[in-house]
């Protein structure tokens, strides 16, 4: 046995040391891609689902509540209106 035939050994033993730390690291990467994969679709149907039932309220809630506000702030610059009209005027002769 040569030292140049340990020599060999040693890169022989090496390579597949390292191609079977390769192969490792890919599996590794593939599941934990997988399982992000699976997490994201996940949040992507969540997010969708909240952006439907986001709309919803906005179309179901949000505007007749703006309708009951405005029409209330009308109802009160109604009042306003008429306690203006009906209200006297200060000062004056003898005031």
């Amino acid at each position: 046995m040569s030292i140049e035939w340990l020599r060999d050994l040693i890169i022989f033993i090496s390579g597949l040391v390292l191609i079977g730390w390769l192969v490792f690291v890919a599996v590794l990467l593939y599941s934990l891609y997988r399982r992000t994969r699976h997490i994201l679709d996940s949040i992507r149907v969540t997010s969708r689902a909240i952006q439907g039932i986001s709309s919803y309220v906005g179309d179901e809630v949000v505007k007749p509540v703006l309708q009951i506000v405005t029409l209330i702030q009308g109802i009160r610059q109604g009042i306003d209106a008429v306690n203006k009209f009906f209200r006297k005027k200060e000062g004056g002769k003898n005031g």
